[in-house]
């Protein structure tokens, strides 16, 4: 038994070394600035700090690697829930997304932390300061109603008008 055990061990610790080999790669997408969340959206200097807190590292392209990313198996987890988050929302691809997405996105903010569902959990483990409070939560959805507002407002004002169509004060006029 003790034997077994020994090779057990021992082919775990061989396995391990060997894992270290086929790291991830951890460098994020380029990015570009001007699509950024911060320069296409009127972020307030309040929940851009709860955001690069709680959000960042998941949700842009800006991840801040903790140390013990660099080690197999933890690096594809963590290289996973990372590609996930940006998959589903990127602060850094903010200002590609057509209005009605980011309307929804803005909505889905909301919803997912008053309901508590981020930070994830498995998150907040390592990185308690990225624990929303009370008043971080209630910022951010009145922030995120703004921003719906303000975009739905902004769409309307650059939609085009269709070529050639009358205007209804000119709709039968001969002045």
């Amino acid at each position: 038994m003790k034997r077994a055990l020994k090779w057990a061990v021992l082919v775990i610790l061989v396995l391990f070394i060997v894992a270290q080999a086929y790291r991830p790669d951890l460098s994020g997408p380029p990015v570009d600035e001007s699509k950024s969340m911060r320069a296409t959206a009127n972020l307030s200097p309040e929940v851009g700090a709860i955001f690069d807190r709680a959000c960042n590292d998941c949700h842009s392209s800006k991840t801040d690697w903790p140390w013990y990313s660099q080690i197999a198996p933890v690096s594809w987890w963590l290289k996973s829930h990372v590609d996930e988050g940006r998959g589903h929302l990127s602060f850094s691809e903010w200002g590609t997304y057509p209005q009605r997405k980011a309307s929804v996105k803005l909505k889905e903010i909301c919803e997912q932390v008053e309901a508590g569902e981020m930070p994830l959990k498995s998150y907040l483990l390592m990185h308690s300061a990225a624990k929303l409070s009370d008043a971080d939560r209630k910022a951010i959805c009145e922030w995120t109603e703004q921003e719906r507002k303000r975009t739905a407002a902004a769409a309307v004002e650059v939609e085009p008008s269709t070529p050639g169509a009358e205007s209804p004060g000119t709709r039968g006029s001969d002045d």
